[in-house]
This record gives structure tokens, sequence and C-alpha cells, in this order.
């Protein structure tokens, strides 16, 4: 079957799962465990056939922030450059929820790029997208407040998640964000008061 790209790229695999079902080995992972560690070799190009998964950059003492959230038919391609350069992984993939990745090995990719050099388009396309993402992180750190980039965070994990109510603790925003959980539990009372949200027990509410 030829791989054929399209604009979608959250649709862009619903006709060739079966073919990369056949290419490469399917697995399950819950929320929170761990897809790909930062440093691990990697053979295999993960696409999302089902869920969502956050991709996490660290430093040495263990601070991290969120680079992009992958959703159903996205690939890493971050994975894919480590893996045709036979580098390791520069970040860390989690289920950011139940979710079944499908692991395609470099060896298989690289043939279906040369047979198909549509396959090439199309993480040509997924690269100036995940750029985009990165250029807006660094454009959030260098120049906007913790409370604009906690609204954004917020926003972006609605979106993500189809509700406006969240399961998420401060502390994982905090993680998120780079930044200690006393200044997200701050803003988050300066939001409430500006009845941007509303808080109960491990839980926030976008108004």
């Amino acid at each position: 079957m030829n791989f054929i790209p399209t604009s979608d790229s959250k649709t862009l695999y619903i006709d060739q799962m079966e073919t990369l079902s056949a290419l490469g080995i399917s697995k399950k992972y819950e929320a929170g465990e761990t897809i790909v560690m930062e440093h691990a070799k990697v053979q295999s190009i993960p696409f999302i056939k089902s869920g969502s998964i956050k991709v996490i950059k660290s430093d040495d003492d263990y601070k991290e922030i969120v680079l992009y959230y992958l959703t159903t038919g996205e690939t890493c391609v971050m994975s894919f450059l480590a893996g045709l350069n036979n580098d390791t992984s520069k970040v860390k993939a989690i289920a950011e929820e139940p979710c079944e990745i499908i692991f395609v090995s470099i060896d298989a990719i690289r043939n279906k790029i040369q047979e198909h050099p549509e396959w090439l388009t199309y993480f040509f396309q997924i690269y100036h997208k995940r750029f985009e993402e990165l250029l807006n992180v660094v454009n959030d750190i260098a120049f906007k407040k913790m409370d604009e980039r906690l609204l954004n965070l917020l926003q972006q994990r609605v979106k993500l998640a189809q509700t406006n109510t969240l399961s998420i603790t401060h502390e994982q925003l905090a993680q998120e964000l780079g930044t200690a959980r006393e200044v997200v539990s701050r803003l988050l009372k300066q939001m409430e008061r500006n009845q941007l949200v509303r808080l109960a027990r491990n839980q926030i509410t976008l108004m």
C-alpha cells in the first residue's frame, strides 16, 4: 500500500494502520508510563495508534519541561532524526493517557522512504510542525510571564483532553513548566480570584 500524505497529521495514518501494524510491533501503555527514555538508543520510530503522549526534556538536576504533545496519527520527529543518524534520544516520551503505539524499525522506515518518497514529505511536514511548537516554547520561556505560560498550558491540556476539567496536581503542572509547585499554587489562586479557573482537590476547571 502506498503512503499518501495529507495536510491533516491527526488522521494521516488511519488508512495506513494495517500497513504500519504489519511493519512494526504494537504496544499498549497506561497513563504515566515511559515510552522513550532520554539517552536511549533509537532503533524504532513510534507511531501513535490511539491516545496521546507528552515529549519532555530534562536537565542534570532532574528539572523537566514539556516540549510538545503527540496525539493519534502522529509520530515523534525527534526519534525519527535520532534513528536515521544512529543517535540516542534527546527527549523522553511519557503516556499522557492510555495509548497504543506502533514501533516501526529504522530499517523499515528507510526502505519505505526509498520505495515511496512521499514518506519523506510527511516527515518534513511533521518536522515543520514540531519546529513551530518548539519556537513557541522558547518564546514563552524568553518573553512570557509564568502566569501566561500556566494559562497557555491549561488551555493546551483542555484541548488535548477535550474537557474543561483536568485531573492534575499543582506539582505536575510545575514539572511541566520547569518551576516550583509553590509558584503554580500561588498563580492558580490568583487565576481563581480572577474567575479564570475553579480549583478542587487534584482538579482544575478552566472557565
